[in-house]
């Protein structure tokens, strides 16, 4: 019977051990634990990152207005040249035959007007004999009326004469209506000389057409022809060549994304590089900000122009370059992790919130004495996308807790890593 008991006191003590160390084990194991990470001073950039390709400033894209077969192609990739400079010739010699053909046809319209204007001589040669003949007739009706009155000759005679004036003026105005013929002949004549001299200079024109030449100095970057080969100018010109007129002058066209573009503004120090010269660091200055729009995909990017001084010549056209555009710095402030003014814990508030004037409201958390997280109200201003500058109102309870290497919380620990608190007794009985 003794022996009874004392197994089952020996049992009740080993349970009540047991049921004491899960408790104890449990509830270490569900305490929270934090990371955190120190209030540090510095300096601060805001900055906006972009892609773009190398361009030269100012290139010509130079074309021809004529069709035909190449002769000659006389410059290559890279070669310098000159305004004005001939680089290809189209063959000719259609446009050449066109040039004598319309010379022909000017000549013949001039032969036309030497022709016309001698028929207005003509004409106005029967003009001076119908005038001769009226002036006759109407001094032969004169004198007939004359003797018709002293009673020499019958009135008939007088009504005959009559009868020849009236019809020597209908002559006349017949010639004069001749010579406004010829002289409307003259002028068309005079316009088809025009119009034939008009196509002879088109003519010319497309001839020295076939001869082309550089528009501005620069240097050849593309080159899309061959002797020998045939272009077709159409409502488009085709693209011949392309030159850059001056590649020590260049820009970078970035993609800058809709949500950043609020923040550029011409004159911002920029600073790029590319794939060519791994680690070295190109500097520029943001020149324009486009307003024309480009949606690709529901996504919504604008063109800044980043202009650079290529002195080297390192950096070729069609270069992609990353872009750093730096929008706002900072000197000398007070900055903690962005993870810091993420994080949030339930139940725990500051006591009175920040005020928001030309900053954003946050909130970070630091240990307690007693071990407890205890949240603050602050501002946050300029961000680098790791770190945020910290803006404390003077008299708030986070300008005399939170001072350079404060630690704040940015996060929790996994529950796992908290560890179990060790005891030298008995492990419960599994």
């Amino acid at each position: 019977m003794n022996r009874t008991l004392i197994g089952g006191a020996a049992v009740l003590v080993a349970a009540l051990g047991g049921a004491a160390w899960w408790g104890l084990y449990a509830s270490a194991g569900s305490q929270v634990e934090y990371r955190s990470a120190a209030i540090s001073r510095g300096n601060l950039q805001a900055t906006v990152a972009a892609s773009g390709a190398v361009s030269p400033v100012a290139q010509v894209s130079v074309g021809t207005q004529v069709s035909g077969q190449i002769r000659e192609v006389l410059v290559d990739f890279n070669s310098e040249v000159r305004a004005g400079q001939l680089i290809a010739q189209i063959d000719p010699e259609t446009f050449e035959y066109r040039v004598r053909s319309a010379q022909a046809d000017v000549d013949a319209a001039r032969a036309a007007v030497l022709t016309a204007q001698a028929n207005v001589v003509a004409v106005q040669t029967q003009v001076s004999r119908a005038q001769v003949d009226l002036n006759e007739a109407q001094r032969d009706f004169e004198r007939k009326q004359s003797l018709v009155e002293k009673q020499f000759i019958t009135q008939s005679e007088a009504d005959k004469a009559r009868a020849l004036v009236n019809t020597s003026t209908e002559a006349m105005k017949a010639v004069q209506a001749q010579v406004g013929v010829a002289q409307a002949q003259v002028k068309t004549a005079q316009a088809n000389v025009a119009q034939r001299e008009a196509a002879l200079a088109q003519a010319r024109i497309d001839l020295a057409r076939t001869r082309i030449t550089s528009p501005v100095n620069g240097i050849v970057i593309k080159r899309t022809i061959e002797r020998g080969q045939t272009v077709a100018s159409s409502l488009q010109s085709p693209e011949l060549f392309v030159i850059a007129q001056n590649l020590s002058d260049m820009q970078v066209e970035a993609a800058i994304d809709e949500s950043d573009v609020g923040r550029l503004q011409p004159g911002q120090k920029a600073s790029f590089n590319v794939d060519a010269f791994p680690g070295q660091t190109f500097e520029g200055e943001i020149r324009q900000v486009r307003k024309a729009a480009t949606n690709v995909a529901n996504v919504v990017t604008y063109v800044a122009i980043v202009r650079f001084a290529n002195v080297q010549g390192k950096l070729l056209p069609g270069m992609t370059a990353n872009v750093r555009v730096v929008t706002e710095q900072r000197e000398n402030v007070l900055k903690v992790p962005n993870a810091a003014l993420r994080l949030r814990i339930e139940g725990v508030e500051p006591a009175a919130p920040a005020e928001a004037r030309g900053a954003s409201r946050g909130r970070v958390y630091v240990l307690g004495a007693d071990g407890k997280p205890q949240a603050f109200a602050v501002r946050s201003g300029v961000s680098d996308g790791s770190n945020t500058e910290l803006i404390l109102p003077p008299d708030s309870p986070a300008a005399t807790a939170l001072r350079e290497g404060v630690e704040v919380l940015v996060g929790t620990k996994p529950q796992g890593a908290a560890s179990a608190p060790r005891s030298n007794g008995p492990r419960p009985p599994f």
